[in-house]
Formats: structure tokens, C-alpha cells, sequence
């Protein structure tokens, strides 16, 4: 977990084009976090940014 966005934003491309899977970067509270696409469950998590490995990022909201 991050208290910056612009570091959480840089972790999240990173670790998309690592895995070469989609992430998003969520918040919750005032930090940030990141994970694959695919484990966010319906937590109590605002997600922020999804980063597609062969696409880019694009904002949820």
C-alpha cells in the first residue's frame, strides 16, 4: 500500500506488464493499492485505474 498516487500508478503499469494480465489500482481509506484484475472481490475497495498490458490504463470513473 501506497499514500502516493503517482508511485501507485507506476506499480500498477509495472506489474501489468510483468504479468502480462490486468490490474487495477483501488484505494482504500488514503492509500492506494494494487492488484490482478481477477482477485479483487467485492471488498470495501474504490477502484481508480485498471491497466491492461495491451491497451494501457483508463480510469473507471
Amino acid at each position: 500500500m501506497s499514500n502516493d498516487l503517482t508511485l501507485a500508478q507506476k506499480a500498477a503499469w509495472h506489474l501489468a506488464r510483468t504479468l502480462m494480465a490486468p490490474v487495477v489500482l483501488f484505494q482504500v481509506d488514503d492509500e492506494f493499492g494494487v492488484l490482478p484484475a481477477d482477485e479483487i472481490d467485492d471488498a470495501d475497495v474504490k477502484v481508480l485505474f485498471e491497466y491492461d498490458p495491451y491497451s494501457g490504463g483508463c480510469s473507471v470513473h
